[in-house]
């Protein structure tokens, strides 16, 4: 057994004790009626609490203009991306798997991810899982002010169906999928058979959902290198100043064999913001077809 697979199954081992159900008499006493109908009540009315009071708390959230913000220009930056990237996608089938990824550390990426999600959510015409895949620092839960719960490295790890970790948002018709407890070894957890069976049950459940996957940076990190292909389509997020033009062109370079669907262009300076943008635009993107 590698080092791999073996850390993999003293993980899902751990795991396994820590879900173990206690033993019989030191749960408190079921008074009366079917213990499992009152269990699986008791369970549904606390996920219902909690996804009232995490869109509540994500009222609060500045980041998020495409929920908070409807009427901004940022906001509406975001439905051109939308717009854009459904263009693309429906060109020749259904491409519904859509890879947000930046170069370096700290460009917008999951910024950029959750919005887009949120506003494809927001139509009548999609259904969308947010996917965070940055398990070495996961944000996209701190955006949604939701907690990072069982979820995409625990379905891996134990050959679970993502439903198990799926959780309406209440936002729209939008479900997240956080990303789980840290691993060791996440770059090979991300391209193992798994995470492409994982990926393919779910680009292939719902015929209108698409799948939005944040992703780690490309440059200090392997994983969306791997990801980048096993998905329909790249996003790649740049931050004005941060990357140069080196950076760019190695990103790009590490990921040949992808699907490069365009850039998004973040906290552009006033310098080369539109005029009538001035007072409002935080994000602006421009889009390049291949």
């Amino acid at each position: 057994m590698s080092r791999i697979e073996d850390a993999l199954k003293k993980a899902s081992e751990k795991r396994s004790e820590s879900l173990r159900p206690e033993p019989a008499g030191t749960a408190g006493p079921v008074e009366k009626g079917n213990a499992f109908a009152d269990s699986a009540q008791v369970s549904f009315q606390e996920t219902a609490a909690m996804q009232t009071e995490a869109f509540e708390r994500a009222r609060g959230q500045r980041m998020l203009v495409s929920m908070n913000e409807p009427v901004s220009l940022a906001a509406e930056e975001f439905r051109k991306l939308k717009q854009s990237l459904v263009r693309k996608t429906k060109r020749s089938g259904f491409q519904n798997t859509l890879l947000v990824t930046s170069g370096t550390v700290g460009e917008g990426k999951s910024v950029t991810a959750v919005n887009l999600a949120i506003s494809l959510a927001q139509e009548f015409d999609h259904t969308v899982l947010l996917v965070d895949a940055d398990i070495r620092s996961p944000s996209c839960h701190e955006l949604l002010c939701m907690e990072n719960g069982y979820g995409l490295s625990d379905c891996l790890i134990e050959g679970a169906p993502i439903s198990k970790g799926m959780v309406k948002t209440g936002i729209g018709k939008l479900s997240f999928l956080s990303a789980g407890s840290p691993v060791p070894n996440v770059g090979e957890l991300l391209a193992s058979k798994r995470m492409q069976e994982t990926l393919a049950e779910m680009k292939n459940r719902y015929a209108d959902r698409y799948i939005i996957i944040d992703s780690p940076p490309v440059l200090p990190f392997a994983e969306s290198r791997n990801l980048s292909r096993m998905a329909d389509g790249v996003v790649l997020v740049i931050k004005e100043g941060q990357a140069s033009q080196a950076d760019l062109r190695d990103t790009i370079e590490a990921l040949q064999g992808s699907n490069i669907l365009g850039a998004v262009y973040t906290q552009a300076s006033r310098a080369t913001r539109g005029l009538s943008a001035e007072a409002y635009m935080k994000y602006k993107y421009y889009h390049h077809a291949r």
